[in-house]
C-alpha cells in the first residue's frame, strides 16, 4: 500500500459465477449419478475484478440481467463464486432482501437474537444492542408478537434496524436506499449517511441515476456479466446512459430520464408517490402549474417565458426541496433542476404549504412538443417524497427559424 493510501477493505479478483440450468427436475436428479453433463451453463458474471478502500462510496449500474444482484450476493458472502476470489477485511453488512431470514412463528424479539447470530452478533452483544434496535424500529409492543402477524413494512423496519445496529466496514445496499414510510425513510438515510461520514465503505446498487450521482464518487457499469466501465461516477454514468438510449432506440425497455430517478416507469402523466403516506399526512406535491398554456392537444405555450409554479406539503416544519425536469415528448432529456442543487429555498405560505416558482425567460428551445416532471425531496435532497412523472405535455413555437434542439448562450466575434 502506498504511503497515505486508505486501507483496502474488499478485493475482487477474476470472479465468475456460473448457474447450471436443467431442462427439468428429473434431469437435475439424473445429473447426480451421471458423469455426462445434463445442463447448460449461464454465466451471470465473468472475470470481474476491482478493489474498494475505506471510505469509498461506489455505485453499481447495469441493465436487468447484467449480473448486479449476483455480484452483491458474492460480496456479501451469501453465495460463492465459481471462479476467482473475494477477499473481505472487517465486518460486511448487506441490505439485500430485508427480513427474508426471519422465522414467521418467532416473535420479533426472538428473531433479533436468531437473525443477529447469523450476522455475527452474539447473545451478549445483542442484549446490549436490543434497546437501541427496538427504539429505531418503533415497533413497540408488536415486538413480542409473531413476525407472521407483521405487515411487510413492519418486517423491513425490524430487519433494517437489526442489520445496521453495528456500523460495518462495508455496507452493501441493493436497489432501495430506504424502506417504509417517509418518517422511517429519513431515519434510514440519516443512518446510512452517518456510516459514510464515519468512513464506512458503501457499495450501492440502484436504477436511480440521481442517487448514484449524489452518493457515489465511483461507479461500476456491468454489461452482460462483465465490467464495461469503472471510474469516476459522471464518466461512467454518461457512458451507461448513452448505452441505455441506444438500446431504447432499438425497442428495448424505456430508459426515460424522468423515470431514472425512481428506477421505475409509470404511465405517462400519472403522479407517482415514492413512500407517500396516507392522504392528508406526510409530504406530497399538491399542484404543478404552467402559466400561459392555451388550447390544443397538447396545449400551446403562449408567450416566450416558461413559468412553473409548485405547491407542496412538507413534513412538519421541515423545508422540502423541489425538482423539475423537461424532456422532449419522446423522452430525450433536456435539463433537470432542483432547489437544493442551486441554493434556492421554497417559500412557506400562510396555510403551511410551500411554494416555488421556476422561470425560464425567453425559453431557449426550438419548436416542438415537450413534457415536464416534478419531484418533491426532503431537506437533504436524498429522500424522494413524491414524483409526478411526465405530468404536463405542451407545444412550443420558437421565434427562430434555425433547426436544432436548444439555443445555447453564445457570442460572435
Amino acid at each position: 500500500m502506498n504511503p497515505g493510501q486508505t486501507p483496502l477493505v474488499l478485493r475482487v479478483q477474476g470472479v465468475g459465477k456460473e448457474y447450471r440450468l436443467y431442462a427439468s427436475p428429473r434431469e437435475r436428479f439424473k445429473a447426480l449419478f451421471s458423469s455426462r453433463a445434463r445442463h447448460r451453463s449461464h454465466w451471470a458474471l465473468r472475470d470481474v475484478s476491482f478493489e474498494l478502500r475505506r471510505g469509498q462510496c461506489i455505485g453499481v449500474v447495469g441493465d436487468n440481467g447484467a449480473g448486479k444482484s449476483s455480484l452483491l450476493k458474492l460480496l456479501a458472502g451469501t453465495m460463492q463464486p465459481t471462479t476467482g476470489t473475494v477477499e473481505r477485511v472487517g465486518r460486511v453488512t448487506a441490505i439485500l432482501e430485508l427480513g427474508a431470514g426471519f422465522h414467521p412463528d418467532f416473535s420479533g424479539r426472538d428473531n433479533l437474537y436468531f437473525g443477529g447470530s447469523l450476522i455475527g452478533i452474539d447473545r451478549e452483544e445483542m442484549a446490549r444492542l436490543e434497546p437501541e434496535i427496538v427504539a429505531f424500529s418503533e415497533l413497540g409492543e408488536a415486538l413480542d408478537r409473531p413476525v407472521k402477524t407483521y405487515s411487510s413494512g413492519m418486517t423491513v423496519r425490524l430487519a433494517f434496524a437489526l442489520v445496521t445496529a453495528v456500523q460495518p466496514d462495508v455496507l452493501i445496499i441493493d436497489e432501495a436506499l430506504a424502506v417504509g414510510d417517509q418518517h422511517f425513510q429519513k431515519k434510514c438515510v440519516e443512518r446510512i449517511m452517518a456510516f459514510r461520514d464515519a468512513g464506512c465503505t458503501i457499495l450501492f446498487c440502484s436504477h436511480s441515476s440521481y442517487h448514484i450521482r449524489h452518493l457515489c464518487d465511483q461507479a461500476i457499469w456491468l454489461n452482460g456479466g462483465r465490467i464495461a466501465e469503472m471510474g469516476p461516477t459522471e464518466a461512467v454514468m454518461g457512458a451507461y446512459e448513452l448505452h441505455s438510449r441506444l438500446r431504447a432506440g432499438e425497442g428495448a425497455a424505456d430508459h426515460s430520464p424522468a423515470a431514472a430517478l425512481e428506477g421505475t416507469q409509470p404511465a405517462a402523466g400519472a403522479p407517482v408517490s415514492a413512500g407517500q403516506e396516507a392522504a392528508g399526512h406526510g409530504a406530497n406535491l399538491l399542484s404543478v402549474t404552467i402559466s400561459g398554456l392555451g388550447e390544443g392537444t397538447p396545449p400551446l405555450l403562449e408567450g416566450s417565458d416558461l413559468v412553473v409554479t409548485f405547491i407542496a406539503r412538507g413534513r412538519g416544519d421541515e423545508c422540502p426541496n423541489l425538482g423539475f425536469m423537461i424532456e422532449q415528448s419522446k423522452g430525450t432529456g433536456i435539463t433537470s433542476l432542483a432547489t437544493h442543487e442551486e441554493g434556492a429555498r421554497p417559500v412557506r405560505l400562510p396555510d403551511g404549504t410551500w411554494q416555488a416558482v421556476l422561470t425560464f425567460p425567453q425559453l431557449p428551445l426550438h419548436s416542438g412538443e415537450y413534457v415536464v416532471s416534478a419531484y418533491l425531496f426532503d431537506e437533504s435532497g436524498l429522500v424522494l417524497y413524491d414524483a409526478w412523472l411526465h405530468y404536463q405535455h405542451f407545444r412550443f413555437v420558437s421565434p427562430t427559424l434555425m433547426p436544432g434542439l436548444v439555443r445555447l448562450p453564445h457570442t460572435w466575434t
